[in-house]
């Protein structure tokens, strides 16, 4: 085994938390913040609105509905076949790349229920139908169920999904606003075609950049593709490598931030569909087991994340009245009292947050659980 330097498991909180801009926020254009981030997931409509408030100093939520209408981002299924924010250029590069992601979940979920429509055919109907105006999976699905009355019209959805690269429209994930799920074609809405020769080694040092030092498996769970590990090797001249505490191999980019395990690390709450907590194998540098079963536990409920001293020790909602809106800061699995001492950051921080998210409501209130 090749003896690389040992990343402790602060060490390897640090340097995440610095490169996602949660020690300190930044000034910086959205755009620019997005790109950073190699895109911003984003199932619910608010989620990139949180992810960019948490890291940017004064941050107008117009910004990235601006940007979105004038389509400069766009969401659309990539990572993990699920929906980030992502910028117009990286969409039409990753799509390509991820392709085998999409497939491999449409296969397992949808593609029996397609009975014999033939993919090119449907892909064929289904972009002409979507790029006359934009539609939702629910009108996809009659349109196509026309043409294969024995498939199931979600199952036909799914797969001009998958084989067409879709994204969602405004004012679906405006801020302030709401809007019908619909969709067209990124190459439509773009004016571009999608990229012909991207490079995986492109999307993979991108990922280093943000959410790194990652092993071969972390970048992997990140972008939902296989076989990673020979792409990591090929680029090892390019990288410097560690070891966790685990004995597992980290690769990094060498100029990437590594800061002392003991920097300090403020009061953050993270969005409910945060890139942090979801793109590693091991996601405990940011949120135990624990955490991770606790928020599996809540169905439907949908709680962003508190995170103190550069780990998850809570979970937040926001929920409003006529004319009120409490911030509710659960403690979840954590001993009763673990956050007790951090109370003025949390109601401080917490009140930020309240401004933010709840400027319709006339009194702001915080709710410790």
């Amino acid at each position: 085994m090749t003896n690389h330097r040992v990343l402790g498991h602060r060490e390897l909180n640090r340097a995440l938390l610095a490169r996602q801009h949660l020690l300190s926020r930044v000034r910086m254009p959205a755009l620019d913040m997005v790109r950073h981030l190699a895109g911003l997931q984003a199932q619910h409509p608010t989620s990139s609105y949180f992810t960019l408030w948490a890291r940017l100093a004064d941050f107008d939520p117009q910004e990235l509905a601006g940007l979105m209408t004038d389509r400069k981002v766009l969401r659309i299924a990539l990572m993990r076949s699920t929906i980030h924010t992502v910028t117009a250029d990286d969409s039409l590069a990753w799509r390509p790349l991820l392709l085998p992601v999409m497939e491999r979940m449409f296969t397992t979920s949808h593609l029996r229920a397609t009975a014999d429509a033939d993919r090119d055919e449907l892909t064929a109907l289904g972009r002409a139908f979507i790029e006359e105006k934009p539609r939702t999976f629910a009108e996809v699905g009659a349109y196509l169920g026309e043409r294969w009355p024995d498939a199931q019209p979600t199952a036909l959805a799914a797969a001009l999904r998958t084989w067409a690269p879709l994204v969602q429209v405004p004012p679906r994930g405006l801020w302030g606003r709401s809007g019908p799920v619909a969709h067209t074609t990124a190459e439509h809405w773009l004016g571009r075609p999608l990229d012909t020769a991207p490079a995986v080694d492109d999307m993979v040092l991108r990922c280093l950049a943000a959410l790194g030092p990652m092993t071969a498996k972390d970048v992997q769970v990140w972008s939902g593709l296989t076989r990673l590990a020979p792409v990591l090797e090929g680029l090892r001249p390019r990288l410097v490598a560690f070891r966790d505490e685990r004995g597992r191999e980290l690769f990094d980019l060498p100029d990437a931030p590594r800061p002392d395990p003991e920097t300090p690390a403020p009061v953050r709450f993270i969005a409910d569909f945060d890139n942090i907590t979801l793109s590693h194998d091991d996601r405990t540098r940011v949120i135990s087991r624990a955490w991770q079963k606790w928020r599996l536990g809540q169905g439907s409920k949908l709680w962003g994340s508190v995170l103190v001293d550069g780990f998850v020790r809570g979970a937040w909602r926001v929920e409003r009245t006529k004319d009120t809106a409490t911030l509710l800061v659960a403690s979840g699995p954590e001993p009763t009292g673990a956050i007790a001492s951090h109370r003025d950051e949390l109601e401080a921080e917490g009140g930020r947050l309240l401004g933010f998210a709840a400027q319709d409501r006339d009194k702001h209130d915080i709710a410790f659980a």
